[in-house]
């Protein structure tokens, strides 16, 4: 794997072309040695080689014993890697493939497909399908989308049409009276564990209204809607004070009534955009282990401290900061209390924040660090055990990275050792 850093060499050792067929029995993946090439290994990047067997690593050759001169990529280290295939817990790209244009709906199966070749091009080999469960006033559509999205992600997936593996993350606006019945009726939706690598996995908890958490300047959020949805001031102004009105008369028992569902089928609970130690202590008391985009140093300091993971978003981190001028992914790094990076509205965020923060030089992370927290750690706080790192015994999901002018390019994908890329 050391061709010219402009041109990806051939798959080595492997069957000439990929297949997209269902990873239902890992024994039929094909056994293959990968390398030689730089592992991004837990704890170091070493050159060396992979041995696969039946959908699992089966062995680490170092080349030579000999440890890649640094964790963190430079000119030294150009040309190929191979990193755990990467875990993205929230993502809800598909809903831009689903509704390209707010008038302009798509077929979901077609949607559903060009969504999972996009995740998968990013390096995404476990992905959240992140669906809204309800909705505020912006995109009412998504309320709409959510029954045809999951049918159509169940029949690619049972076609054996998907690269990626998908999973689900309910999305629940705790503002909208709709939304504790939508997600009883998604939770129980007829085949969805079965096609869906065990269906839903995880269930956030959201309030949009405007005042607090994503959005505390409520007059700029109200001109900004106003120019969203396109309607008057004063009509943005009497939807938002409906929506204030149904978030403090509704929000708590529907926030309680998802939490409590969640936490009974044992699905992981994620609070949303917290702001304030108030908020995440509510999220701990609800059973939440996951503080997902908070927009505080003090919330996340909070939510370390009380034990939750805290997700930052990948364009967060590659932009150099948060689009709403919430707290910056950088800063959380910085101050140690990032654990996970998820994906948001970019696919690729994920493997191009790796990079990126491996080579701050304002950063103690280096690529191991980086690399486990779009792989390994939300993997570990999804309750996926069997990947997420590069170790004997581990699913064989993998992908190779050529860096090109900087980029990371996205070559190669396996997935419990088949390769779909």
């Amino acid at each position: 794997m050391d061709g010219p850093p402009d041109r990806a060499p051939a798959p080595t050792d492997l069957t000439d072309a990929p297949t997209n067929a269902p990873a239902d029995a890992p024994a039929d993946a094909p056994d293959a040695t990968l390398g030689p090439a730089l592992l991004v290994l837990p704890d170091r990047v070493v050159r060396g080689r992979l041995r696969l067997e039946g959908g699992r690593i089966a062995a680490i050759t170092p080349e030579g014993d000999a440890e890649a001169p640094a964790s963190t990529p430079g000119p030294e280290l150009e040309g190929d890697y191979i990193l755990p295939g990467l875990v993205d817990l929230h993502t809800d790209h598909i809903e831009k493939h689903l509704h390209p244009r707010v008038t302009a709906p798509w077929d979901p199966l077609s949607a559903a497909l060009a969504y999972d070749a996009q995740v998968i091009a990013a390096g995404v080999t476990t992905v959240f399908d992140s669906l809204s469960v309800g909705a505020a006033i912006r995109q009412p559509e998504r309320r709409d989308l959510l029954f045809p999205a999951l049918d159509a992600l169940a029949r690619a997936a049972q076609l054996g049409l998907f690269r990626a593996e998908h999973r689900l993350h309910l999305r629940c606006e705790i503002s909208d009276p709709d939304t504790p019945i939508l997600m009883e009726r998604a939770l129980s939706r007829p085949g969805m564990a079965a096609e869906l690598a065990g269906g839903v996995g995880l269930v956030s908890l959201m309030d949009h209204a405007p005042g607090d958490r994503q959005s505390p300047d409520m007059d700029r959020w109200t001109r900004r809607m106003a120019e969203n949805i396109d309607v008057s001031l004063v009509e943005m102004i009497a939807r938002r004070d409906a929506l204030l009105e149904r978030s403090a008369r509704l929000g708590p028992s529907i926030r309680a009534h998802c939490a409590a569902a969640a936490l009974e089928r044992g699905l992981a609970v994620m609070s949303h955009d917290d702001a304030s130690a108030a908020h995440v202590a509510l999220a701990r008391a609800e059973g939440a282990t996951i503080s997902e985009f908070p927009t505080t140093l003090e919330a996340a300091r909070a939510a370390t401290a009380g034990g939750m993971a805290v997700i930052a978003g990948g364009p967060n981190l590659v932009r150099g900061g948060s689009m709403t001028g919430n707290v910056a992914a950088r800063d959380l790094a910085a101050e140690g209390l990032l654990d996970i990076l998820a994906s948001d509205y970019v696919p690729r965020s994920l493997v191009d924040a790796a990079f990126a923060m491996a080579a701050d030089p304002g950063l103690s992370q280096g690529l191991p660090e980086a690399v486990a927290m779009v792989s390994a750690a939300p993997a570990r706080a999804a309750g996926l055990t069997d990947r997420g790192a590069i170790a004997p015994g581990l699913r064989a999901d993998l992908i190779r990275v050529r860096r090109v002018g900087g980029v990371a390019h996205v070559a190669e994908a396996w997935r419990e050792g088949r390769r779909v890329l």
